[in-house]
Parts: C-alpha cells; sequence; structure tokens
C-alpha cells in the first residue's frame, strides 16, 4: 500500500507541474557547482552527476538543522537520532561511509562514531551540494557512499554587516544565530555565534522488553534528551597582492546532554549526563597565477573531546592507559574523558589549464588521526598516519563528449598502498538532454575505533563491544548513469546505481565465549558485539528527481529505491550468512510547492508544502524501524531589506512513533510542532572594488 501511495504522490505533483503557464525560464540550471571534480562548472554541464539545495530552497524550507533540510528536500538521505549520533543513512550506506565537508574541508567531531551534525550553523548556508557514489580518487576515506559540501555564506561588502537569527519552537526548540561581519580594504573577518538548545521530548515511557528483565511502563527515558550547544567561530582574510589571498580561522564548540535520573535500576537510572568539547584552527593560502591557475595549501587540526560530566556519587571502573586498576568514586560536577580525538590534514592542490581543451588537477594529502580513550581503546590511545597523491585530467576537446579521468595513491601505516581510479563521462544531445556515466572505486581503512574499540555498555545487563585488529581495509566499486532532461521549466532525471562493497566493516553479534576471557569473567556479558568484515555487501536501487520553476511557483520531487545485500561468516556455524546492512528502506519520497509573490516594495510572501516519507527501516537486532510520513508547512516574510519571518507547523497530521524505548525507531518526531523566527539583517556598505575583491571562492579552490 506504501509504495502505491508513494507513485501516486509523485503522479499527482508531476500533473500538477504540467498545469502551470508561467512564461518565465528558470536560471537554476545555471548554478555553480564544484564538488563532483573539484573545478568550477555549471550545474546543467557538470561532468560528475549533482545535486544542489538551492540559497532559495533553503530560504523556503526554513530547517532547524541539516538533519531537517537533508532528510526534508531530498529522498536519499534518512535520519534516526539519538543522543550518540543522528545515524545518517545515504542511499544505503551510514555515515562513515559519507563525506561531510564544510566549503571543501573535511568535517571532524565524532558522536558515536558518527559525526556530530550539529557543529553545521543551517543559518550560515548559502547551498549544499551533493554527490553520490564513490568519489575517493579525488576526496580520499569516508567517501565511498558519496560527498556532502556545505557552502557557507560569503560576505564581501565593504563595511559593516551584522545579522541577526533568533528561532523559538515548541519543546523548548531555541536556535540562535549572529555574524558579524567587517571588511575593510584588504582585511575581511566574519565572527559567527550559533546556540541550539532543546528541552527534549518522551514518545513512549515503555521499555523494550527483550532489553529488560520486566515489563517497564514508567521509563523515564527521554526518546531526545534535554540538550545545549553552542559554538563561536572567526575566519579572517587578508589579501596580500590581487592573486594572493592568505586566511586563519578557528571555532570553540560546547555541547551538553542532559539525562533522566529514572527508578529503573540499569534502564534509567543515569548518574552522569554527557559533554562535548571541541576547538579548531585552520589556516592557508590560494594563489593564482595567472587567468586560469591556481594553487592552494589548506592546513586543519581539529579536537573533539568526549566526557561524562557525574550527577550523583558513582563508583565506576578505573583505568589506567586503557588497563582497568580498581573501582574509582566520582562525585558531583566531577568530569571523566571518554575519548578525545585529534585530526591534523594537509592538503595541497594546484589546478592548471593544458592544451587541447584539458584542465588537470594534482594534489598531495596528509592526515594524522590521535586517539586517546583509557576506558574505550585497548591500550587507551591510538593512531593513524595517511598520504596520497592524485591526479585529475578534465578533457572537452571531443565536444559534445566531456571526460573526466582521475587517480589516487593512498599509503597508510596499517594497510600500505592502494590505487583508487575513477572514470566520469558526459554526453551533451543538444539543449535540453544530458547523459551522465561514472566508475569510480572507493577505499576506506579502519578507523582506530573498528580496531581497538573495548568498550562496556550496562543496561540490566552488560553488553560488550569490541574492535578488531584483524579488520581488513574495505574498498569499493561504485557504478552509476543519469539521464538528465531539462524542457521549459521542467527538468527531470533519473539515476540508477549499484554500488559493491568489499570487506565492509559492521558490528556484529558474535558467541560469547569468542570475547577475551579476562572481559567475560570480569564483566559476565548477556551479549558480545564485534567489528567485523563482511565478506561483500552490495547497494542498487534508482534515484528520480523533478522540478519545475517558474518566477513565483516551484514544485518537485524526488523518489529513491533501494536494495542491499550483504553477506557474513558464521564462524560458530561455519557458514556463510545474509545479513542486512542496517537502517535500509526499500522506498523514500519527498514532494514539495512553493509560492512567493512580491505584494509590493516592503512586503513579499513565501508559502511552502513539503512532504517526506519513507517504507520500513531493517535493522540487523532489536526490530525494524515503522514507516512515516510527516507533512510541512512553511511560511516567510520579507519586510522591507531589513526584516524576515519564517512561521511554520511540522508534521501537520501529528504522527508519532510510539516504538517502546531501546528500540531502532522509523522517526523521532515528537509529533506536531510549531516554530517561528525572526531575522534582522544591517548592513552598511558597498561591494567590493575589483581592486581588492578576492579572485578566489573559498569553498573549492577555483577562481570565480
Amino acid at each position: 500500500m506504501r509504495r502505491q501511495t508513494l507513485a501516486l504522490g509523485l503522479m499527482l505533483l508531476a500533473v500538477g507541474t504540467y498545469a502551470q503557464t508561467d512564461v518565465w525560464r528558470t536560471d537554476s540550471l545555471q548554478e555553480v557547482v564544484v564538488t563532483g571534480t573539484g573545478t568550477q562548472h555549471l550545474l546543467k554541464d557538470a561532468p560528475v552527476q549533482t545535486e544542489v539545495i538551492s540559497h532559495r530552497q533553503l530560504q523556503q524550507y526554513a530547517g532547524k538543522s541539516i538533519e531537517d533540510i537533508l532528510s526534508g528536500l531530498t529522498a536519499s538521505f534518512d535520519f534516526s537520532e539519538n543522543d550518540m549520533s543522528s545515524r545518517l543513512q545515504m542511499n544505503g550506506l551510514g555515515n562513515s561511509y559519507v563525506l561531510i565537508l564544510i566549503d571543501g574541508r573535511r568535517l571532524h567531531g565524532d558522536n558515536g562514531g558518527e559525526n556530530d551534525l550539529s557543529l553545521i550553523d543551517p543559518h550560515n548556508i548559502e547551498k549544499i551540494e551533493i554527490v553520490k557514489g564513490a568519489s575517493s580518487a579525488l576526496y580520499g576515506s569516508d567517501a565511498i557512499a558519496g560527498v556532502i559540501n556545505i557552502i557557507t555564506k560569503k560576505h564581501r561588502e565593504q563595511g559593516i554587516m551584522l545579522e541577526n537569527t533568533s528561532r523559538f519552537g515548541s519543546y523548548g526548540d531555541i536556535r540562535q544565530h549572529d555574524g558579524i561581519a567587517l571588511n575593510f580594504g584588504r582585511l575581511s573577518s566574519y565572527t559567527n555565534f550559533q546556540l541550539q538548545h532543546s528541552d527534549g521530548w518522551q514518545n513512549t515511557s515503555e521499555e523494550a522488553p527483550s532489553q529488560t528483565e520486566y515489563h517497564i511502563t514508567d521509563s523515564r527515558n527521554m526518546t531526545v534528551n534535554r540538550h545545549t550547544n553552542w559554538q563561536i567561530a572567526e575566519r579572517l582574510t587578508y589579501q596580500l597582492t590581487p592573486g594572493l589571498e592568505l586566511y586563519a580561522d578557528g571555532s570553540i564548540y560546547w555541547k551538553r546532554i542532559y539525562r533522566p535520573c529514572g527508578h529503573h535500576p540499569g534502564v534509567d537510572v543515569k548518574t552522569w549526563d554527557l559533554q562535548y568539547d571541541n576547538a579548531s584552527l585552520s589556516a592557508g593560502g590560494k594563489w593564482k597565477l595567472n587567468d586560469t591557475d591556481i594553487i592552494t595549501l589548506d592546513a586543519d587540526w581539529k579536537r573533539h573531546a568526549y566526557n561524562y560530566v557525574y550527577t550523583d556519587t558513582t563508583l565506576t571502573d578505573g583505568y589506567v592507559n586503557g588497563r582497568f586498576t580498581n573501582y574509582f568514586p566520582y562525585f558531583p560536577d566531577d568530569k571523566e574523558l571518554q575519548s578525545d580525538q585529534r585530526l591534523t590534514n594537509i592538503s595541497l592542490k594546484g589546478v592548471f589549464d593544458l592544451p587541447y581543451e584539458q584542465r588537470l588537477s594534482a594534489g598531495f594529502d596528509y592526515r594524522y588521526d590521535w586517539l586517546k580513550a583509557p576506558m574505550r581503546v585497548a591500550g587507551g590511545k591510538a593512531t593513524d598516519n595517511t598520504e596520497a597523491i592524485y591526479l585529475q585530467d578534465e578533457l572537452s576537446l571531443l565536444d559534445p563528449l566531456h571526460l573526466t579521468a582521475g587517480l589516487r595513491l593512498t599509503r597508510n601505516e596499517g594497510f600500505g598502498f592502494r590505487l583508487t581510479p575513477k572514470l566520469s563521462a558526459m554526453l551533451k544531445l543538444g539543449d535540453g538532454l544530458r547523459l551522465r556515466a561514472t566508475w569510480s572505486q572507493g577505499f576506506k581503512t579502519p578507523t582506530p575505533k573498528e580496531l581497538y574499540y573495548q568498550y562496556i555498555k550496562n543496561m540490566n545487563g552488560v553488553y560488550l563491544y569490541l574492535g578488531n585488529t584483524d579488520l581488513k581495509a574495505q574498498h569499493s566499486n561504485y557504478f552509476g548513469v543519469s539521464a538528465e532532461y531539462s524542457v521549459g521549466h521542467l527538468t527531470v532525471t533519473i539515476a540508477p546505481y549499484y554500488n559493491k562493497v568489499n570487506d565492509m566493516i559492521t558490528l556484529v553479534t558474535i558467541p560469547t565465549k569468542q570475547a577475551p576471557g579476562d572481559l567475560i569473567s570480569k564483566y559476565d556479558p548477556i551479549r558480545v558485539r564485534q567489528y567485523q568484515n563482511m565478506e561483500d555487501a552490495k547497494t542498487y536501487g534508482v534515484d528520480v528527481t523533478v522540478r519545475y520553476q517558474t518566477k513565483s511557483f516551484t514544485a518537485g520531487g524526488s523518489y529513491s529505491y533501494l536494495d542491499t545485500e550483504a553477506n557474513q561468516y558464521d564462524s560458530e556455524n561455519d557458514v556463510i550468512q545474509p545479513v542486512t546492512i542496517d537502517g535500509m528502506a526499500h522506498h523514500k519520497a519527498s514532494v514539495y510547492a512553493t509560492w512567493n509573490h512580491q505584494f509590493s516594495k516592503s512586503y513579499q510572501l513565501g508559502v511552502g508544502l513539503y512532504g517526506r516519507m519513507s517504507s520500513k527501516r531493517y535493522y540487523q537486532i532489536d526490530g525494524d524501524g515503522k514507516g512515516y510520513q510527516l507533512w510541512r508547512i512553511s511560511t516567510n516574510h520579507q519586510i522591507g531589506k531589513l526584516w524576515r519571518i519564517d512561521a511554520g507547523v511540522d508534521n501537520i497530521f501529528n504522527f508519532v512513533d510510539r516504538t517502546p524505548h531501546g528500540l531502532h525507531l522509523g522517526t523521532t518526531s515528537p509529533g506536531r510542532t510549531v516554530y517561528a523566527s525572526l531575522t534582522v539583517r544591517f548592513n552598511q556598505g558597498k561591494k567590493i572594488s575589483n581592486k581588492y575583491k578576492s579572485n578566489f571562492n573559498s569553498n573549492n579552490n577555483e577562481t570565480d
């Protein structure tokens, strides 16, 4: 029934779009994109299929977070948020296989093995570019499922710019954004502050019977706990010469998750909150050699620390250098380090125009990972070094055929050398039809956590999670084709794909007798899970997008069909058995329709209707996530150039998943919620003169 519902929705959407008669022609395909090749192309001529969430779409949707934005505006993503992570899924693969960039640089901030997406300020996003499929040849590790590039707003006007956005919603939801831009001559500064808070909510007070000794219906565990996080960031740029720009930036981030204390030992009695302390420093430059050639250098250092902050006197395990020593008492407000992760990344890149309509990109990357986790990693500390060189050649000589070929050589200290190639082709057939094809390989080494993890989870019983030093590196083969057709105001894209991941790493439940004897005797776990390589894993499907846009009206939608296959060796029974790739849903869709009208010089109204839906999500243990449909209405009110008001209702039909706490949820939505925000932007300045205007777009290492 759900399949028919999704198909019917898309059919109705298509009928509605063809009924429009506005003769204004959209220029959305004139958008410049960079992520697919690392160089600039018009969206319609990008050699690699790229999906864009534009500034106009972001303003209309007015999402409160990056999770809200991605899941609401494209069918390729899904999330099921909890305290530790967002559980991002992209075309069947999880967060660890998706590379997330901010202005072309890697996001770093681990939450339960996944990136902490709260580091991204949704009010400071100019647009989002999404490239699906393995992109290791250009971007290295973590880019097996694809790349998400968050491109932030740029403030180029001379003088002073002040902006403030204050958003309030149900369940004590508060989102605050403040920005100050200063541009004087060659020197530019942008200071950004963001704050996010929620009182949290509880969708059910029933605990999962499979995880408790008796039936609990009055648990105090929350579906989403009360939490607060803030971040302050600064970026300085200096135009040393018309062709040379230098920059430095840094940020400080803090997050606290407040956990309720209940009355069921081992289930909802929590004597510590969770706290995260992040910091980052970056510096680099962009040197334009001539009208076409450019060299960039970026050096990044990022830290992510995860702590317990005790709220009651607690006797817990004491560790020195990763080894248990004795039981140790902690008192209220004491802080205990769980993990401290630090990343150093250096990237050198050059882009050069060559004879015969060629563009060459070449670069060197160095990455150093350092992890300290006294309670969670065998030995207490772990490190990892990776170096890589890469080349990419874009050839336009055979117009209308455009070819892109890339190759990366990676050396990892634990897993040696690996070549990862990529080949893309685009064929232009007239003004309206683009055919694209990509074959690419991905490569990802095990993380220090996957190799050395040793974590005990108490929940009315002991659950033991183990790393595995026998893990193999993962590698993949991705094949994707797409057909994009544009006529008038309408654009339709169909993109089937196939992604085969060899030696994919996942958590597997193993017999207790296979765990280390000292841990078994000490903790007597009722379940042991260990990181292991699958024999093979495949994800395949098709993405369909439809977009119709006029000057005042936009409608569209996307549908994603996904299937997966995976096999795992069962050492206890000496057989290969099929397993589920966690979080997989066969059908997902999103639809939207927006209307804008300028009533006067000082007032513009925008109205948007959005729907997102998913079929059942499958998991290896503890049950599956329910399917859902969530609908949202948003309104935007632009008052002059200074004021903007956004207000709307999310989850209009009040869908709530009441699955018992502790089981995988299809969605954590609390039901119908309302929100409103006010944006004030004051700009006292003018466009920067050509003498000092930067020749570079800081998100892509390419010329403007």
